[in-house]
């Protein structure tokens, strides 16, 4: 009877070993396929002020690393691609809570009730950007003036203020053309929020589809005055003359110091969490050659 039970026993002892064993062989496989499986493709839709950051970091990976196992062992070996679409901070938003994209491209901060729309909501903020009140070179208000006041502004772009005369009785009587981003993008958003308060910008305002149009059209314009990233006033050097708010300059510094008034961080949002491909390329973002890209972009990395 006692050599019946200990044969059982043994029997039953190297069932289990084999079954951990499978299981433990099964688990790995499944981390395996689950590598393999996991797309090396990250696509972000978003911010225009953004975007062009990102998908430089993007190509800046891919030309150094080319597939993301090269990168870390762990990840699946297919190549790196990185797609930017812009079209504001609210398709941003959107798209994080429809998951159509990896990432939203935010350039403002997420409100509470957007938050709340989320399971899981992910946000990882890689810098800062400042909103620039900025003018043609040639436009008049500069003979007289280095900055403008918040009420100032406000009377510009309220519309209370039709001409430079208006402003300044010094200066002539043209016509000011206003030049601000469409309802969708962050920018409008941070410039009310920031400057105009409850004063409503006026409907006679240019409405420009991206940051690069606003810029642009200022660019083109001798007597336009639009609320330009500090990025593309960067490089656009000598097209464009940012311009004091309050007696504040929109340098590093003082966006840093939160001195500066219109000011507004730049975020990756997602709901759910990071897979192992997304982690590194934030990962990246954050590194020092990722930080490097977007001090280069005329933004304020975190560091």
């Amino acid at each position: 009877m006692k050599k019946k039970l200990s044969v059982m026993l043994s029997v039953l002892l190297a069932s289990a070993l084999l079954f951990t064993a499978c299981g433990s062989k099964q688990g790995s496989n499944n981390k395996e396929e689950s590598a393999k499986k996991e797309s090396g493709k990250i696509m972000c839709i978003g911010s225009s002020t953004l975007a062009p950051v990102v998908s430089k970091a993007g190509d800046t990976l891919k030309s150094e690393h080319g597939t993301w196992k090269k990168m870390n062992d762990k990840l699946p070996d297919e190549n790196i691609e990185v797609s930017v679409s812009s079209g504001g901070s609210g398709a941003g938003v959107k798209a994080a809570l429809e998951k159509t994209a990896n990432f939203g491209l935010i350039s403002r901060e997420v409100s509470k009730d957007e938050k709340g729309k989320m399971k899981e909501y992910n946000e990882i903020k890689i810098g800062y950007d400042a909103l620039t009140l900025s003018v043609n070179p040639e436009n008049p208000i500069l003979k007289n003036k280095k900055g403008l006041t918040s009420g100032e502004i406000q009377k510009i772009f309220s519309g209370e203020a039709k001409t430079w005369k208006d402003v300044d009785p010094s200066l002539p009587d043209n016509k000011i053309v206003l030049v601000v981003r469409d309802a969708g993008g962050g920018a409008a958003e941070v410039f009310q929020k920031a400057v105009m308060g409850d004063k409503k910008v006026s409907k006679d305002a240019v409405q420009a589809p991206s940051m690069g149009a606003l810029t642009q059209k200022v660019i083109e314009n001798k007597d336009a005055i639009g609320y330009a990233s500090v990025g593309l006033v960067d490089q656009n050097k000598g097209k464009l003359t940012p311009m004091e708010v309050d007696g504040v300059a929109p340098i590093k510094e003082n966006i840093v110091d939160g001195k500066y008034k219109i000011a507004r961080p730049l975020l990756l949002i997602k709901d759910g969490k990071l897979t192992g491909v997304e982690q590194s390329f934030v990962d990246f973002l954050k590194s020092d050659e990722g930080l490097k890209i977007i001090d280069e972009s005329g933004f304020v990395s975190i560091k």
